[in-house]
């Protein structure tokens, strides 16, 4: 398994030594944009990881916000996208169909790029109900990395978030990685 580790605008700074892959956020909702973006990308690129950029979902606005998402997250092959799906600071929290269209714009909008969804145990079996997660699952338990306690076949693994989020990725190498992020 790979290690990889996701950062938002809390992080300052990060550390890529034996990371893999590097997960930003790059957006929120029709008008956030991480102020850290072009910074954090260049420490990612700079540290030769995969690098991941990550849009939080809100209820509503679908299209908009997938086109919102692409316009702002840098653009390489190569480069992996996701959709946080999970409770709103409101607490709402977008439906299942907003989920599922909000992957297929993207998907739809940058198809030279896998789109990922990323969301903890809790949403996956108690909030979705088609198992829809675009080209792979990323999914949040914070239990022993590589063992999250669901059913599906995940991709990515969020094991912890202390003291940063730190996740495990289901690849051999990072040459399998890096072939598998560039379909």
């Amino acid at each position: 398994m790979l290690h990889g580790i996701d950062v938002s605008s809390y992080q300052s700074t990060f550390d890529t030594d034996g990371q893999s892959f590097v997960f930003i956020k790059a957006t929120e909702g029709r008008s956030y944009v991480n102020p850290r973006l072009t910074h954090q990308t260049k420490l990612a690129r700079d540290g030769e990881c995969v690098v991941g950029f990550y849009h939080f979902l809100w209820p509503g606005n679908v299209a908009a916000q997938a086109a919102y998402f692409v316009s702002k997250a840098p653009e390489k092959a190569g480069d992996l996208l996701a959709v946080d799906w999970e409770t709103t600071g409101d607490g709402t929290r977008a439906s299942n169909a907003d989920k599922d269209h909000f992957i297929r714009e993207v998907k739809r909008l940058r198809p030279n790029n896998r789109v990922m969804l990323y969301c903890n145990r809790d949403f996956w079996l108690n909030h979705d109900t088609t198992s829809y997660a675009g080209d792979g699952l990323w999914i949040a338990d914070y239990v022993t990395a590589g063992k999250p306690r669901i059913q599906a076949k995940w991709t990515i693994h969020q094991y912890t978030s202390s003291p940063h989020d730190k996740n495990v990725a289901r690849f051999t190498s990072e040459s399998t990685l890096r072939d598998w992020a560039t379909p």
